[in-house]
């Protein structure tokens, strides 16, 4: 049996960023992970730091829009290699996003947008800088430029991982009622053991925390699930977009964000079109993005582009009527600490918070520093969408 002050349980962003700071805070802290470094979620985001923007696209500035709004300077600090995390390392596909709409519906919140709660976090762009495909003479809407990064998220994992990965285990997690801190690591190929005992555990496996919780016989926290149905197209003619569609309600209509995948561009398409996509299977799904597109950017062709689509679970603390919580989870019921990010960028604001509910139960960095036993480590997750079927 080894001792160690914490166990995190799940290698997503939240479990990585928070085993990052114990390490920094002196904690003799262990990760688990089940499948993959990046988990599920983690990976499979559009890898967007947000600031709060798309959240005030009603008109005002929201509770979400609030608690998210210092994280892209948090996360800025980090890819400067200059924050509480080093992340000088990670791939920055863009600096900033843009906002694009028509004039009919921009109108409606371009008195807000120029306001001074607005004026860091975004910009109008002149006509004579706007990048393809919105400097088509086709193209009669407006474009602001939104300081806000998006991340390659495999990038992101594997910087992380490895700074961490002395630190990192593989196996099936069995955890017991009556010894809640006591965390069995089973290896699924072997069927081996590894036991550990830690001073406090973090539940941070995202959808994983269900079954966590229901191993340690609790019925609360309550987690909920929000599924997205993302679409993706593939073409060597596609330009790299990263960017929000402004529609007329307060969410995106569409949010466009760029990879490469066999040696063409590939778009990842979220939004609102991602959110009501949940009740349309994959054909009809690729069918309402066609839609959308065309209605949006018509003098593009993308007759020529590859399609495909990804259902995937976004899991949160539950909230009433199932909306979209605020800010990150994170609370502690006895030396069990539960953690749901909400969103990616949230991260930091986890790992401090977890620190600080270790602070508040009293459980100080000891002078343990466990020597590593043979054991095998996870690898890094790949893109679902590397995996998935075109058409």
């Amino acid at each position: 049996m080894t001792n160690v002050d914490v166990i995190v349980i799940g290698g997503g962003i939240a479990g990585l960023w928070t085993l990052a700071r114990l390490r920094q805070s002196g904690y003799d802290a262990w990760l688990v992970e089940s499948s993959g470094i990046g988990g599920i979620q983690s990976i499979a985001s559009q890898g967007i730091i947000h600031g709060g923007t798309k959240y005030a696209l009603g008109g005002k500035l929201g509770d979400s829009a609030k608690a998210i709004g210092d994280m892209p300077g948090v996360w800025n600090d980090c890819l400067n290699g200059a924050g509480e995390v080093d992340l000088s390392g990670v791939e920055i596909h863009t600096k900033t996003q843009l906002m694009w709409s028509t004039r009919s519906a921009v109108s409606r919140v371009a008195g807000f947008f120029a306001g001074k709660l607005m004026e860091d976090r975004m910009s109008p762009m002149a006509r004579a800088d706007y990048p393809a495909p919105f400097n088509h003479a086709a193209f009669d809407g407006v474009l602001y430029r939104l300081n806000e990064p998006v991340l390659n998220t495999a990038s992101l994992m594997s910087e992380l991982y490895q700074q961490l990965s002395d630190f990192c285990f593989k196996g099936n997690v069995i955890l017991n009622a009556d010894e809640p801190t006591r965390v069995t690591c089973q290896d699924r190929l072997s069927g081996e053991s590894l036991e550990v005992n830690a001073r406090q555990i973090v539940l941070a496996a995202g959808e994983g925390n269900e079954s966590l919780l229901g191993q340690l016989h609790r019925r609360a926290p309550v987690m909920q699930k929000r599924p997205v149905h993302m679409t993706l197209l593939k073409s060597r003619q596609l330009p790299a977009v990263y960017a929000h569609c402004l529609s007329a309600s307060a969410n995106p209509r569409l949010t466009i964000t760029s990879t490469r995948v066999d040696d063409a561009t590939c778009w990842y398409v979220g939004g609102n079109i991602a959110e009501t996509g949940i009740n349309r299977n994959r054909e009809e799904q690729i069918q309402a993005c066609q839609k959308e597109l065309q209605e949006v950017l018509p003098w593009m062709g993308f007759q020529q582009c590859e399609w495909s689509a990804l259902m995937i679970n976004r899991t949160e603390i539950q909230t009433p009527g199932n909306k979209r919580p605020d800010s990150c989870y994170v609370d502690a019921h006895g030396s069990v600490i539960t953690v749901w990010p909400t969103k990616l960028a949230f991260a930091p604001r986890v790992a401090s918070e977890v620190i600080g509910k270790l602070s508040e139960a009293g459980v100080t960095p000891s002078e343990l520093q466990s020597a590593r036993p043979e054991w095998p480590a996870p690898e890094l997750a790949t893109w679902p969408w590397l995996n998935t079927q075109w058409s």
